[in-house]
């Protein structure tokens, strides 16, 4: 039952995938992890759907991807623009792609582009992507909005390229700046930030007059009651830690679980048969 209850959070998980914009879509990741635990559910053996609860989360599981594929399947060609409007405006390269056009892009990023040749690109990008909107309703939801905001704000986006070394986003300074907002509330324990904004990592070391003061502090503490805190911190950072290498590798994380389940029900049965 608590490997079932793992295999019902990572699908939980799929549902509920939250984004990291712009190129992060957590629908899209949702629905392939839920396709990765369905090809581990299908291959499990055939038992009775109504006695065996592994092969009924696998009925529910193909009918969600079934309701779903031709929105996946819609969804995924617009992040495909989405990513070809990017390497057009030279965005940096922050995903898992194939050699070839990683190359392609570092090639490019090497060569100058001035904001006219942006422009240009950029407007020809847009005269190609005409999707239908009763088809492909995710493709024209997107290519409305792009083409709404580069003839608003276009002009304004395309100095950078002027300007050497002039980055054209600020997407490496927000990700630093979220990194330490998230390590200042994991170490702190608070929910905001304003707090820490002034004094950061350092406010630590207004507790002691010097390091060697703040070494034998922490030195006062308790083995036992260090060991019994960090076993705290390893049981409550258990489910994040889960849903980490679910995230990264589905397939793997889902095969150990149903590993696990088949060889506590072969267990089970052997010891019901035993008795």
């Amino acid at each position: 039952m608590a490997v079932e209850a793992q295999i019902r959070a990572a699908i939980r998980d799929c549902v509920n995938r939250t984004s990291r914009k712009p190129f992060r879509w957590g629908g899209l990741s949702g629905y392939e992890q839920l396709e990765a635990i369905g090809l581990i559910l299908r291959s499990l053996p055939c038992r009775e759907i109504d006695t065996d609860y592994l092969s009924l989360l696998s009925a529910w599981v193909d009918q969600a991807l079934s309701n779903n594929f031709s929105l996946a399947l819609d969804l995924a060609e617009a992040h495909k623009w989405l990513r070809r409007i990017a390497e057009c405006l030279r965005y940096p390269n922050n995903s898992d792609r194939t050699s070839d056009n990683v190359i392609d892009i570092t090639q490019n990023a090497k060569i100058p582009k001035t904001s006219f040749q942006v422009r240009c690109e950029m407007e020809e990008l847009l005269q190609q992507f005409v999707p239908d909107p009763k088809q492909n309703p995710a493709q024209f939801t997107l290519k409305k909005k792009l083409q709404r905001l580069w003839h608003k704000y276009g002009a304004n986006l395309l100095h950078c390229y002027d300007i050497p070394g002039l980055p054209p986003d600020n997407l490496k300074m927000e990700a630093m700046f979220s990194h330490l907002r998230r390590h200042q509330r994991r170490i702190s324990g608070r929910k905001s930030t304003a707090e820490l904004r002034d004094f950061g990592q350092y406010q630590v070391l207004f507790l002691a007059e010097s390091e060697q003061q703040l070494l034998a502090q922490i030195q006062q503490v308790p083995i036992t009651e260090y060991k019994t805190q960090r076993r705290r911190l390893a049981l409550a950072q258990a489910p994040r830690q889960q849903k980490r290498r679910l995230h990264r590798h589905p397939v793997s994380t889902i095969q150990a679980l149903v590993n696990q389940h088949t060889e506590l029900l072969t267990l089970l049965e052997f010891q019901s048969l035993k008795y």
